[in-house]
Order: structure tokens, then C-alpha cells, then sequence
């Protein structure tokens, strides 16, 4: 696989795809992913994927190993592994690196109570347990850890992510 930069990210809900394109719109990879289990959604407290159009605000992991788990996007310490999982049912795992997600879309996506990156929106890494192409997260776009960390290494900060439900 290339390591091409992406000039941005297209998200399909419908489809649990993720495009990452390069500016003359070419895909450069696609990856299965898993959105929320209760659909699309802007609303605070709401657990759906906001829509729309987004950019990348924060970069989070660079380097760390695969599996690494991130709590309140900062890293254990800890490795994902199916016993670790096993021993906290029900946890809503963020691994391996986060790309944190801001609305551009004022009253939409932006600010007030449909605010995506005051509802800390990211595109994360998940574990192996994780169904890819079934929404199943809280909100967030989950892909597999090895996914993850290639996206993560194709995308900068500022790189614009459409959401399209």
C-alpha cells in the first residue's frame, strides 16, 4: 500500500466504508469500519455519528504500539488483548491511535449541543472482538487497529472528513 497523504477522508454510514482520497479524488485506500449502533446523529448525550463535513483536529499516538488503549485520549499503558477484554466486559475500547474530530458546520455539527468535538468524536483503532461493517460504537468510527495506524500515518491535522449518513 502507498503511503500517499490523504487530502481527505469520506465516511459512509450506509455503506461502513472509509475513502481516503487524494486531492485529485483518487482513493487511496478503503477500510470496513463500525459506526453507531443507534445511527446518525448530531445531538449531545445522543450516541449516533454526527454527518456532515468535519476536519481532523488532533492527532493522538503517534508511535505508540499496536493495541496501545487510550482512556480520556491519553495512552494506559496498556495492550489490547482478548483476555484484557474478557476482564472488563462491556468497555468501549479506543486503541492503538485517535484521529479527533471537529464539526465545520455551525448549529449542525458545530457548537452548542450538536458540537462533534465536544461529544470527543474520533476516528479510533478497535479490538479484535469488534464486528467491522456492523454499526456497533457509541459515536465514534472504529476501524481495525492495523487500519488505524495506516490511516493515522496517511492523515494530517486539518485534513477535512466528510460524514455522509
Amino acid at each position: 500500500m502507498s503511503s500517499q497523504s490523504a487530502a481527505r477522508l469520506r465516511v459512509f454510514l450506509p455503506g461502513q466504508m472509509l475513502e481516503a482520497q487524494n486531492a485529485e479524488g483518487k482513493i487511496l485506500a478503503r477500510y470496513q469500519i463500525s459506526t453507531a449502533a443507534n445511527g446518525a446523529g448530531e445531538r449531545m448525550g445522543s450516541e449516533q455519528t454526527p454527518r456532515g463535513l468535519h476536519v481532523v483536529r488532533a492527532r493522538i499516538g503517534a508511535g505508540l504500539p499496536l493495541y496501545s488503549v487510550f482512556v480520556a485520549r491519553r495512552p494506559t499503558g496498556e495492550l489490547w488483548t482478548p483476555e484484557l477484554a474478557a476482564a472488563h466486559p462491556g468497555r468501549d475500547w479506543i486503541l492503538t491511535r485517535i484521529l479527533w474530530l471537529s464539526g465545520c458546520e455551525a448549529g449542525f455539527n458545530r457548537l452548542g449541543r450538536v458540537d462533534s468535538m465536544r461529544r470527543y468524536i474520533y476516528i479510533h483503532g478497535s479490538g479484535e472482538d469488534v464486528t467491522l461493517g456492523t454499526p456497533r460504537s457509541h459515536g465514534c468510527i472504529r476501524l481495525g487497529c492495523r487500519d488505524m495506524r495506516e490511516l493515522f500515518d496517511r492523515t494530517q491535522a486539518g485534513c477535512p472528513v466528510e460524514i455522509i449518513g
